[in-house]
Parts: structure tokens; sequence; C-alpha cells
């Protein structure tokens, strides 16, 4: 770190710190920036692991920071892409019902992207949806023509580049280990040195409760990471999944449900399920960090989030250890998926922020504090929304910081 003061410090190099730091080199060029990350690569979690999927903003609720920046995220995406020469496809998703008792759910969600203004909704019955998706068993679905697929660790370094392109500084293998205030700065502390900023922009992802609590910052919540894992589809049976299936979500659980998903280097993907990781970077079942791991369960917070969904969450962990299960829920939506189509898979793990009354925040969390700007819960569509939130994340930092930066 030759140069060491700067206006702004970013820490994360993940899809969100990285969109931050291309659009404040844009719209205040005369402060100098810098992104930390602690990994040598960027963007290797939540951006590196995500399913690549472009949202297209049916879900959530009106009015809500996730609508609002999804929608307007993915017409920014799409732009961005087509001005970088980054490839994607809006191969269009369907979710679907298997009986009647999900049209209702699947009406509110055709109201809900409609009122998002998402465009081109349409409620289609079973000779439609074979037409989309010809092995699918559903007798209703709501067919989305521009969700689709993309790579967000190209996009990511798409950021990078035109960050550093503009005068910005990018810091990998560097973790902030501690941070200390001073009159009018703030020191951050890395094994490659420290660097001192004004003000700090935390886009620390899986990190980031921590990360706001070494600023002094009482945040009232606590991240819980959830792993997410996958089978993939051999190639042979890739002819089954021509796009994205999804099923009706259940409302009683936060997370999306088993799902097929095609991703833009041809792969098909079938999962995720929702399992608590007993490590914040646990990727494997087998991955375990005993401080995490009680940092999780002395949270008052779990233990209220645990017993409303206790019941849900053992039959996650059971379908995690049998395959039998696993396979049986993905045949809900294609009966004709067998054992033998499925081959092992990667995983994620989804930063969920958890409040101290156990409930899982719902929507985007960003929150302003004294020199700061906390990004504590930007789970999906974190990554669609990505050029819009930075574009945010962006603007509260000239209107906060511009008087003393």
């Amino acid at each position: 770190m030759e140069s060491s003061q700067y206006d702004i410090a970013i820490i994360g190099g993940g899809i969100l710190g990285l969109s931050t730091a291309m659009q404040l080199a844009a719209r205040a060029p005369q402060w100098r920036v810098a992104v930390l990350e602690k990994e040598e690569a960027l963007a290797t979690h939540q951006t590196g692991h995500n399913s690549g999927v472009m949202h297209s903003g049916i879900y959530y609720r009106p009015g809500s920071h996730k609508a609002k920046f999804c929608v307007a995220g993915l017409n920014n995406l799409v732009q961005f892409c087509n001005d970088n020469e980054i490839e994607y496809q809006q191969c269009g998703k369907v979710i679907v019902a298997t009986d009647e008792s999900e049209f209702g759910r699947l009406q509110d969600l055709y109201e809900r992207g409609t009122a998002n203004g998402v465009p081109d909704l349409e409620i289609v019955g079973q000779e439609r949806l074979k037409e989309i998706e010809p092995y699918v068993k559903g007798v209703k679905a709501l067919w989305a023509p521009h969700t689709g697929i993309v790579d967000f660790t190209k996009v990511a370094a798409a950021y990078a580049e035109k960050f550093q392109q503009a005068g910005g500084d990018i810091f990998t293998g560097a973790p902030v280990r501690k941070i200390v205030r001073s009159t009018g700065s703030v020191a951050l502390e890395t094994p490659k040195g420290t660097l001192q900023a004004k003000h700090i922009i935390n886009c620390a992802g899986l990190y980031a409760d921590k990360v706001a609590v070494m600023t002094g910052e009482k945040v009232g919540v606590r991240i819980i990471p959830f792993r997410g894992e996958y089978y993939t589809l051999r190639p042979e049976s890739h002819y089954l999944v021509n796009g994205l299936i999804y099923p009706v979500p259940d409302p009683r659980f936060p997370f999306l449900g088993v799902h097929y998903t095609r991703n833009i280097h041809g792969h098909v993907e079938a999962g995720p399920n929702a399992v608590m990781a007993l490590r914040r970077e646990g990727y494997r079942k087998r991955d375990f960090d005993l401080g995490e791991t009680l940092g999780s369960l002395t949270y008052p917070g779990f233990w209220k989030m645990a017993m409303k969904f206790w019941k849900i969450g053992m039959g996650e962990v059971y379908r995690s250890y049998s395959k039998r299960v696993f396979l049986r829920d993905l045949q809900r939506l294609l009966p004709e998926i067998k054992d033998s189509d499925l081959a092992g898979g990667g995983a994620g793990v989804r930063a969920q922020a958890v409040a101290n009354d156990g409930s899982l925040l719902d929507d985007f969390s960003i929150i302003e504090g004294k020199d700061s700007i906390h990004v504590l819960n930007a789970p999906s569509p974190g990554a669609t929304s990505s050029f819009a939130i930075g574009e945010h994340i962006a603007g509260l930092a000239v209107n906060n910081f511009g008087a003393s930066s």
C-alpha cells in the first residue's frame, strides 16, 4: 500500500463493493477511493458462487428496496453487458403451479410483479407451458420472459476494470483486521499495511455485521450463513431443461425452494436446499469453525428464528443428506428426472441477516453510520441489483461525505 491515504475505503471486493467503487469514481472523480478484498482474487464468495440468474423482480414487496433495485438493476445490467460485450441470455423463467392449491399464490406473484413494473408477465396454461418447457409437470405457470442468466464474476471484473481505469486502487489479500478511529480519519489495519481513510463503505457480505461492529456500530442483526447445495444434470439430461424452472414459493419459508437453472456456461443445476452452515464460508458439509458456530448459537435471535422454522429446517437438513429426498422434491417439477440424471454439484452460502427478535430481514438493509455506510443484508437479488445498489450507495456517499472529503 504505497499510497495509504484515501477519501473512501470500500471493504469487500464482491460485486456490490466493485459496483459502488466504479460509480463513486464516475460521480466523484476528485475522491481517492480504494477497495480492500481479503482474498487474493475478487468476487470469490457470494458473487463467485452465485447461480447466475438475472432476476426480473417478481417476488418482492412493492415499494421495497428489492423491488426497486431489482427492476432497475436488471435494465442497468443488460445495458452494461451490451456495452461491455459480456455474454448473457434472457432465456425466461417459469414459476410452476403443480396443483390448484397454488393458483392463489401464483396470481399474487403476477400482481406483485406487475406492480413492480416487471414487463410482459403472463400466466399460462398447460399447453403454453409445454411449449416453453416440454418436460415440466404443471397446471399453470407464471412466464417471465425477461429473466436471464449471466456470469456475475465477469460483470464484477468489468466493474473493477472500469474503477481502476478511473484511477481507483484495489488491494487483494488484504483482510481488515482492525479499525481504529481518530479525528477526521479511520485506520484500517491489514497484513499488507495500514490504510488511512476519511470514510468507510462496508460491503463485506458474509462478514458485514462483524465489520460494522469493528467500526463501533450497534447494528441489531447477526449474519447467519445458509448453505445452498446443488446437483448438476449430466450432459445427456440437459434436454429436459430449456431455461429456468421454479416452484411456487412456500410463504412459510424465506427461500424459493429447489429449482432448475441453466447457466451461461451450458450447465444445468438442480437445487438449492438451505441448511445452516457451520462456518461463514462453509461451502462443504465438513467445513466448521468453532468460533463462528458459537457466534451463531449464542445469538438470541438465532434461537427465536430456530423456534419458528425448526420443522422446515430439519427437513432441509434431511434433504441435504438424502439424495432420494432431494430427487423426490425435484420430481415435483420434472417427473422424468431420475437418480442417474444427477451428478455432484457445488454450493453457495447466503449471508442472511437475522434480527434480535429472530426475524429474517426480508429486504436489502443499507444503514448509514458515523463516517460510514454499511450493507448489512443484500442476498438475492443482490447481484442482479448490483448496478442500482452501487448507484444508490454512491449517491449516499456524495450526499453524506461530500463536505468532509
